[in-house]
């Protein structure tokens, strides 16, 4: 994997994006650089309003019409996609290049329009087949994404399918444009556990086949830990902290990163009540300033009020925007959760280094 993932395929530099609403200012992504691999998985995790959603819409240009990138880049195959405005400029990028599968399938899917219908027009768009050769091209995806009897239902609508085959039908339509970036928009969330796991399970089958590259987003982060290769954690327009999944797992850095997995339902003990992150996230209509966690943290040092931290290296593919991994900070120990966590992680390494060398 490591061969795949040194080419970069995406460069996202010192993004800001706003919203104008009501005469006021909403500073929804702000100065976010993140670099996507060639073939990788890569999940962005965070709380509902951290800005996940908005950042994939603006790398396909799906914002709603009083958003504006402010500054930045997005570099993608040699152009700034930053500077596309049109729809018509677009459209050499949405599904052809980058394709998006939403959480909700229902309201992807057109009720009036047959399922056939919706992947075929993916496919004369993308794949330039018409007539009997669009339909087969449709079936065949159909019978891809692990629905049976194609030809059947080819001329159902979406009311005919249940949550986890029209969640399927969406992929079609999404691989049907053969993109290159497939990005999941938390594509499991309406589905039960084990329709959930077939899902992930499909994703990952196409981005093998097709050499894709994934982008998920999602708050469960149970998800993540089957699919991802790398995690970037959101918190308020901004990227906190970045690094291969068992990096963040076992060895996360970030204060914000500490309470998000402290929060997940498997580390609470029976008989105690679930750790509750305190506190509410910060108005994106007023700036913020130095960490934008520091209200909620109450490990902050003094300068997480005044100064915004830098992104700061853990390791080669591991860091952190926190001001705990600058030399000069005290030590902070992390919650108990975490430390638990680290050996959890400290085992499995050591575990692994044992079965290699078996």
């Amino acid at each position: 994997m490591e061969t795949q993932q040194s080419e970069v395929l995406l460069s996202i530099r010192d993004l800001h994006f706003k919203f104008t609403l009501r005469g006021q200012v909403l500073h929804a992504i702000r100065g976010i650089s993140l670099d996507v691999m060639r073939g990788e998985s890569l999940a962005i995790v965070g709380e509902s309003g951290s800005g996940k959603s908005v950042l994939v819409k603006t790398l396909m240009g799906l914002n709603d019409q009083n958003g504006f990138i402010e500054s930045g880049q997005i570099l993608y195959g040699g152009r700034d996609l930053a500077t596309l405005h049109t729809d018509a400029e677009w459209q050499s990028i949405r599904g052809r290049e980058i394709a998006m599968v939403l959480q909700d399938p229902m309201t992807s899917l057109n009720p009036l329009k047959t399922i056939g219908w919706q992947i075929r027009e993916a496919v004369e768009l993308h794949q330039n087949l018409h007539g009997e050769a669009a339909r087969k091209a449709a079936c065949e995806m159909l019978a891809e994404v692990g629905i049976s009897d194609p030809e059947r239902r080819y001329k159902q609508y979406p009311h005919e399918f249940s949550g986890g085959m029209r969640q399927r039908v969406v992929i079609a339509i999404a691989m049907a444009c053969r993109p290159k970036i497939l990005i999941c928009d938390e594509p499991t969330t309406a589905l039960d556990v084990t329709i959930q796991a077939q899902i992930l399970g499909l994703i990952k089958e196409m981005q093998k086949k097709y050499d894709l590259t994934t982008i998920y987003i999602t708050h469960d982060l149970g998800v993540v830990a089957n699919v991802a290769d790398r995690i970037a954690v959101m918190y308020a327009g901004d990227i906190v902290e970045i690094g291969r999944c068992e990096e963040v797992f076992y060895d996360p850095r970030h204060p914000y990163t500490w309470a998000l997995l402290s929060s997940l339902p498997q580390l609470g003990v029976k008989g105690q009540p679930l750790y509750a992150i305190q506190g509410t996230p910060p108005n994106l209509f007023h700036e913020v300033k130095g960490d934008a966690f520091a209200p909620r943290n109450p490990q902050a040092l003094k300068i997480d009020f005044v100064k915004r931290p830098p992104m700061l290296a853990v390791s080669p593919t591991h860091s952190a925007r926190t001001w705990l991994l600058d030399p000069r900070a005290p030590k902070v120990e992390p919650p108990e959760h975490i430390r638990a966590l680290r050996e959890r992680g400290r085992a499995l390494r050591q575990q692994g280094e044992v079965t290699s060398h078996g």
